[in-house]
């Protein structure tokens, strides 16, 4: 009867994990599994229940990490990610009340207001602080020896 009660608890653990597509209840279904085949082999109820923990506990410290790490996505900055904190120079003044101007950033021309508010020439050395649709919200750069 504990043998049943086993599978139906393993049986319950992968239908969890194929309906959530992460790893959480793999291990417990593996944990289930050792319990079952504890039973099969006449264990004690106490020792069924230890044999779980102790597996399920097992495969989630030790194989966990592993899983993780072969199958998280790797999340790469695309290309408006990549382009806030980059440097480029002002094309056309941006003048935010006219709504007006340009910079190249990386070989491509963006719309460009200031995070400020405040005007930036033509010419100047800008940062680009965020995105907003199709925007670049910049701010002055500050001229160093590397730039």
């Amino acid at each position: 009867m504990e043998a049943i009660i086993w599978l139906v608890i393993m049986v319950i653990f992968l239908i969890a994990e194929a309906v959530t597509v992460t790893t959480v209840s793999l291990w417990f279904a593996g944990g289930s599994l050792a319990a079952l085949i504890a039973a099969l082999l006449g264990a004690k109820i106490w020792m069924q229940i230890v044999i779980f923990l102790a597996v399920s506990a097992a495969l989630l410290a030790c194989l966990r990490p592993l899983v993780r790490k072969h199958f998280t996505p790797r999340i790469k900055a695309t290309n408006v990610d990549a382009v806030v904190g980059t440097r480029g120079y002002v094309t056309a003044d941006i003048d935010n009340i006219a709504a007006t101007g340009t910079v190249r950033l990386g070989g491509m021309e963006w719309t460009a207001r200031s995070a400020a508010g405040d005007p930036i020439p033509a010419g100047a050395l800008v940062q680009v602080v965020r995105i907003e649709g199709v925007k670049a919200i910049v701010t002055p750069a500050e001229v160093t020896a590397n730039t």
